[in-house]
């Protein structure tokens, strides 16, 4: 299960856009109203992240993520995005899942492990499944609160290429 900072307002499905940039500019639209932050400072975060190392994890799924000394809880957001884009994942599917963290810098500590969760729900080939297929935010928290395991084999590799987070702080 994800921890749970996800909440149906942060849910969007088959969001249109024209590429990365696109992307996440509209994402960062809708996270920085939840989260406090400006519309800008989230964007800048999340591109700076994304000029260091592509947060594509591979089978269609991105997780970017920006840690933030402003902020004093965990923001996400999650988006399916229609048509899927390119984002130099490890293995060039264009990414359609994207999951996005936002992490404050006073709870470092939980942020790799966390991540590490995320990376594990979003690898596993049923999961992915079902948040392609899922016609509301109400079934896509279903999924992603699914107590049932998800074993991904190599659940590992995801944080592979992950900057660690005094790279992120202050992006």
């Amino acid at each position: 299960m994800i921890p749970h900072i996800l909440s149906k307002e942060d849910i969007s499905l088959d969001l249109a856009t024209k590429g990365k940039h696109s992307a996440l500019s509209r994402i960062a639209v809708r996270i920085a109203r939840r989260s406090g932050l400006g519309e800008q400072m989230v964007l800048c975060s999340l591109l700076h992240r994304e000029f260091l190392g592509s947060t594509g994890i591979g089978h269609g799924v991105a997780i970017p993520q920006a840690l933030f000394d402003t902020i004093s809880s965990p923001v996400a957001s999650f988006t399916r995005l229609a048509p899927p884009i390119d984002c130099d994942g490890p293995d060039d599917d264009p990414v359609e899942i994207v999951y996005t963290l936002l992490w404050p810098c006073s709870a470092v500590s939980a942020f790799l492990p966390a991540l590490s969760q995320v990376c594990r729900v979003l690898r596993a080939p049923r999961t992915r499944g079902g948040l392609r297929q899922a016609q509301s935010a109400g079934e896509v928290t279903a999924i992603l609160d699914d107590p049932r395991p998800t074993i991904s084999t190599n659940s590992h590799t995801c944080l592979l290429g992950m900057v660690m987070p005094r790279q992120l702080s202050n992006a």
